[in-house]
């Protein structure tokens, strides 16, 4: 049993399991020092029934905060869970995030990133400002290997694709 289980996320193999939080602002590169540190703290102590957890973190475009875990090594039960989601709200309280909002919607316009709420998400979509080309983020991706290539895709190719005129 080793100590330390926390990885680099590009270690980590393609069929882990990754959650995905987005912020409703982008972090700023302090925040974002800090929440790896707390980050890579909470992966070290993270335990399934006193087993340890090999996992990881990893940023994407200052918005988005990725847990990521090892599921050959140890598969991630229940409590778990509950832990990092505890782990995830003391970060929002501490630097005054929302990351759990599922209601929020995030897609690309060129090189920004957009959130808004679902509702104007709809209306975009009726105004055709968002199409079936635009390009979203599928918060819902369970691996890694999902999260590489089928998280950020055209809004026809996501659950999306309901809202589009």
């Amino acid at each position: 049993k080793t100590d330390n289980m926390f990885t680099e996320y590009k270690n980590l193999p393609n069929n882990s399991r990754v959650w995905i939080y987005q912020a409703d602002r982008e972090f700023t590169h302090t925040e974002m020092d800090f929440i790896a540190l707390k980050a890579e703290d909470f992966i070290k102590q993270w335990t399934r029934h006193g087993d340890d957890v090999k996992g990881s973190f990893t940023f994407k475009y200052n918005q988005f905060l990725v847990l990521a875990v090892d599921e050959s090594f140890n598969t991630v039960s229940g409590c778990s869970i509950d832990s990092s989601v505890r782990f995830i709200q003391s970060i929002e309280k501490e630097f005054d995030l929302d990351l759990m909002n599922k209601m929020n919607v995030t897609f690309k316009d060129n090189d920004t990133i957009n959130l808004v709420k679902l509702h104007d998400f709809q209306r975009f979509a009726k105004e055709q400002k968002v199409t079936s080309e635009t390009i979203v983020f599928n918060n819902m991706v369970a691996t890694k290997e999902d999260f590489e290539n089928k998280w950020e895709i055209p809004a026809n190719e996501s659950w999306h694709k309901r809202f589009l005129v």
